[in-house]
């Protein structure tokens, strides 16, 4: 019996990402002939549709048929085609890159340079992320980043799950406990009539906390496998992809030449650039697709690389990552599937009916949990709020929390899934770059998962005792 049941966790830990998509898209296909359908109705309030309160009625029933079932995946990845195609031109860039060598020869100066100080190397990366991720700066786009982290991982002789965490986790450990991002805490402020980005001290401290702890997290795990290589997840294989480096392992006697310092201080300008950009004229992914090619052309011409190298080495690099950019169609078709099976907003209405009568503490713990659960259906943090803020803001009044606890239970119920979640077209495009099973990644991540529920719960408490406003 101990035999069949392990021989069930290494199955479901060598699981491949797009089987177990596959089967999440059959199950919800599945229900949507067994599940009660009906709709709110929807109003636009200014760029916004939101669900009216109180109009939820039943409809007409719209099971997935066998062929609507294929074809959801066809839409599914012509509805993630902006994400999918800035991770195949984040590898075309990476790869014309890495050919220069200038990144190897970076990354291996600092932490020769840093000798045993690899925490502090861990504190300044993972700061400096999640401070782009609470501001909203990069979200989606920390795709494009995360091959970075791998390669720090090779350098530091670690393995790809650390690099991963680095970039990914310092993202979202910002981006969860946001304090000024439109695209979520604005959104779901405007729906639930909050001035901008109030309580924005409160917040700071949440995020403050967050990065904390994700931080010691990462520490701790890079000196468990500085201790014992055996005792990481990867076990024997620790990169399991050779996303990291075109080239391997990464070379310990390579000097760091003018040229390279010129190639990584043009990438870094156009990156900052980027950044700037997303700030003042609110560029996003697909700008961040067209940068990438940018790079990859005056990367090359720098290292005076002839046209048909820079474009057989980019194309190269796309090709090494298709696996990687198609995984964020495939997690897309999903969210196709609920949304014309209709009985998304039946599970918001249930929630709503099982929150009213609850005690004000029960009621806003009660909040972050339902959010939480359903953002494994509705992986999209705006696409939440515009279903769920309506509804919670008018109840929250009638159970005597403020918005402001609302808001923010929405905002952590929904954050602190993020980086678990199997339905997230960025979560699971990460771990297809990286070669890290979704099995192996939940042994790491469910731990970190379980200290951020716990310091929401108790931050959520708090917020509802000092009456957090201002309404």
């Amino acid at each position: 019996m101990e035999g069949n049941k392990n021989l069930l966790k290494k199955s479901f830990a060598r699981l491949d990402a797009y089987v177990l998509l596959f089967c999440i898209l059959l199950v919800c296909a599945i229900a949507t002939y067994f599940v009660p359908t009906g709709e709110f109705d929807r109003v636009k309030n200014g760029s916004v549709t939101v669900v009216v309160p109180g109009s939820y009625h039943a409809v007409e029933s719209n099971p997935t048929g066998f062929i609507d079932f294929f074809t959801a995946i066809q839409t599914g990845m012509v509805k993630g085609a902006p994400i999918i195609f800035l991770v195949l031109f984040t590898g075309g860039a990476l790869a014309v890159l890495d050919k220069t060598g200038a990144l190897n020869a970076a990354i291996l100066t600092l932490v020769r340079k840093l000798g045993n100080k690899e925490w502090l190397l861990i504190i300044l990366i993972t700061a400096v992320f999640s401070v782009l991720g609470t501001l909203g700066v990069i979200v989606n786009s920390v795709i494009a980043f995360v091959p970075l982290g791998i390669m720090i991982a090779r350098a530091m002789k670690l393995d790809a799950i650390f690099g991963v965490a680095l970039i990914y986790i310092g993202v979202y450990a910002g981006f969860n406990t946001s304090i000024a991002f439109p695209g979520t805490l604005g959104l779901s402020q405007q729906i639930a009539e909050l001035p901008l980005f109030s309580g924005i001290g409160y917040r700071t401290i949440i995020y403050l906390s967050f990065v904390l702890v994700t931080i010691l997290y990462i520490i701790r795990y890079a000196r468990k496998l500085r201790k014992d290589p055996a005792q990481g997840i990867l076990g024997d294989v620790p990169f399991p992809s050779d996303s990291g480096s075109a080239a391997g392992d990464l070379d310990s006697q390579v000097l760091f030449t003018l040229r390279h310092k010129l190639t990584l201080a043009f990438t870094g300008i156009v990156l900052i650039a980027f950044i700037a950009c997303t700030i003042l004229f609110k560029w996003d992914v697909n700008e961040m697709a067209g940068i990438f090619i940018f790079i990859a052309i005056g990367v090359g011409l720098i290292n005076k690389m002839s046209g048909n190298d820079i474009a057989k080495t980019f194309l190269k690099g796309c090709q090494s990552l298709v696996y990687g950019a198609l995984i964020v169609g495939m997690a897309r078709s999903i969210t196709v599937i609920l949304e014309d099976g209709k009985f998304l907003d039946t599970i918001v209405y249930g929630l709503a009916t099982i929150l009213e009568p609850l005690s004000p503490m029960a009621g806003a713990v009660g909040m972050f949990l339902g959010s939480a659960g359903l953002h494994f259906l509705i992986s999209s943090g705006s696409g939440e709020a515009v279903m769920l803020m309506p509804l919670l803001a008018p109840l929250s009044d009638l159970m005597n929390i403020t918005r402001q606890v609302a808001v923010e239970a929405l905002m952590l119920g929904e954050g602190v899934v993020n980086c678990i979640n199997p339905t997230s077209g960025v979560l699971m495009s990460i771990l297809a770059i990286s070669g890290i099973s979704y099995g192996k990644w939940l042994r790491f991540m469910l731990p970190l998962t379980a200290i951020w529920t716990v310091l929401s719960i108790v931050f959520i408490m708090i917020g509802v005792m000092i009456n957090w406003g201002p309404y």
